[in-house]
C-alpha cells in the first residue's frame, strides 16, 4: 500500500511539474530606441542573457521604438505598474533624479576622458538618488556628445536665434540653456520631431550623430555643427517595487548583467557615433566647425544655465560646483603630464 501511494505521488510530479516549479517573473521594459539600433540590439542581448542565466525564471518583454510613448509616458506607466523598467535618456532620468543631469550641462566637457573621470566621482551619489526615488539604476550609458542638426549652417549663438530649434517638451535643462542663450525654441515630444521637420515647424534639432541617423532626422537637416554642446546621458532603470519583489539571486543577476549591458552600451555607442560621422558625410551632410563665439562666452552661458537650474532646484549649485572643481583638478593634472 505504501509503495502504491509513493508511486501515485511520483506520477503527480511527472504529470504536473508546474505545480512545484519556481515562479517566473516578467520584466516589461520600454525604450524610445528603434528596432535595429545599437541600444535596442544590446538590450535584446541583455534580455536573452538574463532569461538564459535565470533558466527562464526572469524574462523580459520589450517595447521598443517608442510604442509606449515618450519617456515621461513610460515613467508614468511604470508608476502605475503597467511597465517595470526602461532605457532612459537624460530627459527621462531628470524625472527620476534630476541632479544626475549635472553631467549634461552644456559646454562642460571637452572629451570622453573628462566625462568618465567626473562621472566616476559622482556615481555613488547618483545611484543612491535613484534608490531614494523608487528606482534601481542597473546600468549607465550615454547617447554621446550632442550636436546641432539644421537646415542652414550655424556658426554662433546669434545664428541659433534665427532658427526654429526643437526643445524636448518639458525638459528643464533644455529650457534653462535656451533661456540663458536668449533663444525661443519650439517645445515638442520627441515622437513629433520628424514630422515637424518635414512640415517646417522646426528646422533645427539637437542629437548625437547616431541618434540623428536612427531617427532619420538627418534626412531633413543637411548641416551639422561639429561642436560638442553636451554629453547626453542614459540609464537602464527598473522600479524598486518590481526589483524588491524578486528573489535575491535574481536581483543580483539583474544588477550584474545590467551593469555589463550599460558598459557595453557606453563603449559601442561611442564607437557607433564615430562611425556615424562617416555615414553622415556619405549622405551629403555638411559639417561646420568654425564656431565664432569665444570659449569664455560659452562658459559664461554654461554658468548662467547652471544658475537657473539651481534656482529651480533641478541641479543643486553645490553639485555643479563640485563637478566643475573635479574637472578643473583633472585638467590641471593632465596638463602636468
Amino acid at each position: 500500500m505504501v509503495l502504491k501511494k509513493l508511486a501515485a505521488v511520483f506520477l503527480l510530479f511527472l504529470l504536473f511539474p508546474a505545480a512545484h516549479a519556481e515562479e517566473a517573473y516578467v520584466l516589461k521594459f520600454a525604450t524610445l530606441a528603434p528596432h535595429g539600433s545599437t541600444w535596442m540590439n544590446i538590450i535584446a542581448d541583455w534580455a536573452n542573457q538574463v532569461e538564459k542565466e535565470s533558466q527562464g525564471r526572469l524574462k523580459f518583454k520589450l517595447y521598443g521604438g517608442g510604442v509606449s510613448g515618450d519617456e515621461p509616458d513610460v515613467l508614468r506607466k511604470i508608476r502605475f505598474g503597467q511597465l517595470h523598467g526602461g532605457a532612459m535618456t537624460g530627459h527621462g532620468i531628470g524625472h527620476i533624479y534630476s541632479p544626475a543631469r549635472v553631467l549634461e550641462i552644456p559646454f562642460l566637457f571637452r572629451n570622453y576622458a573628462e566625462v568618465d573621470h567626473v562621472r566616476a566621482q559622482l556615481m555613488p551619489e547618483i545611484r543612491a538618488g535613484f534608490r531614494q526615488n523608487g528606482f534601481e539604476l542597473l546600468g549607465w550609458m550615454e547617447v554621446g556628445f550632442i550636436q546641432l542638426f539644421s537646415r542652414a549652417p550655424i556658426y554662433s549663438i546669434a545664428d541659433m536665434k534665427k532658427r526654429r530649434i526643437w526643445l524636448w517638451q518639458g525638459d528643464p535643462l533644455g529650457t534653462a540653456f535656451f533661456e540663458a542663450s536668449g533663444l525661443a525654441p519650439v517645445p515638442l515630444p520627441i515622437t513629433e520631431v520628424f514630422t515637424s521637420l518635414s512640415t517646417g515647424l522646426i528646422d533645427t534639432t539637437i542629437a548625437p550623430p547616431l541618434g540623428a541617423i536612427a531617427l532619420q532626422w538627418f534626412t531633413k537637416t543637411p548641416y551639422m555643427t561639429n561642436i560638442p554642446v553636451m554629453d547626453g546621458i542614459g540609464g537602464l532603470i527598473v522600479s524598486r517595487k518590481f526589483f524588491d519583489g524578486l528573489p535575491k539571486d535574481l536581483q543580483q543577476l539583474l544588477r550584474r548583467t545590467g551593469d555589463e549591458a550599460g558598459a557595453r552600451l557606453l563603449v559601442e555607442t561611442r564607437r557607433d557615433n564615430e562611425k556615424s560621422l562617416a555615414v553622415l558625410k556619405q549622405h551629403g551632410v555638411t559639417f561646420t566647425s568654425e564656431w565664432k563665439d569665444k570659449d569664455a562666452d560659452l562658459y559664461d552661458l554654461r554658468d548662467r544655465a547652471a544658475a537657473l537650474l539651481a534656482k529651480d532646484g533641478y541641479i543643486p549649485a553645490a553639485l555643479f560646483d563640485r563637478a566643475r572643481e573635479t574637472l578643473t583638478d583633472y585638467r590641471a593634472r593632465k596638463g602636468k603630464q
